[in-house]
């Protein structure tokens, strides 16, 4: 079971924004190859910031609201909230060690 939550625009502002402990957003969709090679990566990481980080995917294409909200123009895009303010953004596929080291930096 993934310990990934996928979210929509709907329930961004709680899931996120309200969040208690920081939040990862991966801003991902269908028909992005690299967001298929980051998908699981995030998916491996997650359980080593369980408690810490909240994980959570949304689909640009189902969710056409948020992503424009946070000036995403290209995928995939990895936000870290603190606090329900924008902590850092990456963009692009990162590794494992590249994702753990981005976490640890920007929590």
């Amino acid at each position: 079971m993934s310990s990934v939550l996928n979210i929509t625009d709907d329930n961004f502002e709680t899931e996120v924004l309200k969040s208690e402990i920081p939040v990862l957003v991966d801003f991902w969709a269908e028909w992005c190859g690299p967001c298929k090679v980051l998908g699981p990566i995030v998916d491996d990481v997650a359980p080593e910031f369980d408690g810490k980080v909240k994980f959570t995917k949304l689909d640009i294409d189902a969710n056409p609201a948020t992503a424009p909200k946070y000036g995403i123009r290209g995928i995939p895009t990895i936000m870290v909230f603190k606090s329900g303010e924008l902590a850092a953004t990456s963009v692009g596929v990162l590794t494992k060690s590249e994702l753990t080291n981005f976490l640890n930096e920007n929590l």
